[in-house]
């Protein structure tokens, strides 16, 4: 369990911040913090040098929510620090919990840093990410045909493949169950991974709509198999999907830096 330093702030009345250190002994005096740690007696807020205690440079971070209209199911899209630098977040709600964003993906706009939230994801895609808008379903091929390493899969001119996917996405099938006769009840089927797209070949006019997939690693698709596809979670930007968002920024430096306000663009999920 972490152990922390919890700070009064008559300002506030109230404990704003934990700090990182532990110190044996502390005391006020003469307008200055003293503490002891290991025998040795400092004084803090005297030098420019932030987070660093007892020669130990530590991170600052924040944790907070956006929790507007919480019975409504939401995404939330980016994040925009009005900072004077740009934090590490890691974004989680009640449904994912793989939202995050690197300092270096943020972009000053109008003083403001701006970015778009990734989610880091399995690969294959864990079963709680089938629900999420990485992933699409296409339709049921028509044949399947390999060589070597290399599948083409070929869909009813009817089938509409879609501008959504592209070269790099990871795709998956699972076989159509057969319709159960009653009271028997209906089969499932478990999407199974079959191969990254290597090239979407569509020429409706020369009976062409494929898809051609690396194989070298899976099993390929069988003929009449639903075929669905994940986008990249890192690539794309889907945002977090839940009714709330928590988040937490992280900044290491050792120089003062002056956090405003941090803010999302969020948009209501119409399932």
């Amino acid at each position: 369990m972490s152990q922390y330093t919890l700070t009064y702030s008559a300002g506030v009345e109230g404990w704003p911040s934990f700090y990182s250190y532990i110190p044996e002994y502390m005391v006020g005096m003469n307008q200055y913090l003293y503490s002891f740690n290991g025998g040795n007696l400092y004084r803090h807020n005297t030098n420019e040098s932030r987070n660093n205690f007892y020669g130990t440079p530590y991170s600052s971070t924040m944790t907070s929510v956006f929790n507007d209209s919480p019975l409504e199911n939401k995404i939330f899209k980016t994040l925009n620090l009005e900072s004077d630098d740009p934090w590490d977040a890691t974004m989680i709600s009640d449904i994912q919990t793989t939202g995050y964003i690197d300092e270096e993906w943020f972009v000053k706009k109008e003083a403001s840093w701006f970015a778009f939230v990734r989610n880091s994801g399995e690969n294959p895609a864990a079963t709680s990410e089938y629900a999420l808008r990485s992933l699409n379903g296409i339709g049921s091929c028509v044949t399947v045909s390999t060589e070597l390493t290399v599948s083409t899969i070929n869909f009813a001119l009817t089938t509409n493949i879609g501008s959504i996917i592209s070269v790099g996405d990871t795709v998956y099938s699972f076989v159509t169950p057969a319709e159960p006769v009653p009271p028997a009840p209906a089969v499932k089927s478990t999407p199974t991974i079959r191969g990254i797209v290597t090239a979407i070949d569509v020429d409706l006019k020369n009976s062409i709509n494929r898809l051609v997939i690396a194989t070298a690693a899976h099993t390929p698709p069988a003929s009449t198999d639903y075929i669905m596809f994940v986008k990249d979670q890192v690539a794309e930007s889907h945002g977090v999907l839940g009714h709330y968002c928590q988040f937490t920024i992280t900044l290491n430096k050792t120089t003062r830096s002056e956090l405003f306000a941090v803010e999302s663009e969020v948009m209501k999920s119409f399932p």
